[in-house]
């Protein structure tokens, strides 16, 4: 079972990104998905998360408004589509398949989620 996040790359402040979480080997859609950042020297972020069954969402504060979370059924494929980004967002982003809060965010609590390697999203004029 894998997950493959990209798209990641550097952007300059205001631009927009949009990152993928590819599954392989198992059906993305039975399962829900959360994107996590992790910036130099800060703890993990969840940033956002899509239940399996149907559009549900959940944004933090930090992204609401900028960040839109989907997914593709048909490309087994969820999205982390990011517009007027920041210098702050910069940092590497995962997607798992972890539990979706709607109200607290991603819950990376399940020993058996599975994980992207990451890509990293570097905001900078």
């Amino acid at each position: 079972l894998q997950l493959q996040a990209s798209g990641g790359g550097l952007v300059q402040p205001g631009g927009s990104l949009r990152l993928s979480c590819a599954a392989s080997e198992f059906t993305l859609s039975h399962y829900p998905v959360g994107w996590f950042r992790q910036a130099p020297g800060r703890e993990r972020e969840g940033n956002s998360c899509i239940n399996a069954d149907g559009p549900n969402t959940y944004y933090a504060d930090s992204v609401k408004g900028r960040f839109i979370i989907s997914r593709d059924k048909i490309k087994n494929t969820a999205y982390l589509q990011m517009n007027n980004v920041q210098p702050e967002d910069t940092a590497i982003y995962y997607c798992a398949t972890v539990g979706c809060n709607l109200k607290y965010g991603p819950e990376a609590v399940d020993p058996h989620s599975v994980w992207g390697h990451g890509t990293l999203v570097t905001v900078s004029s």
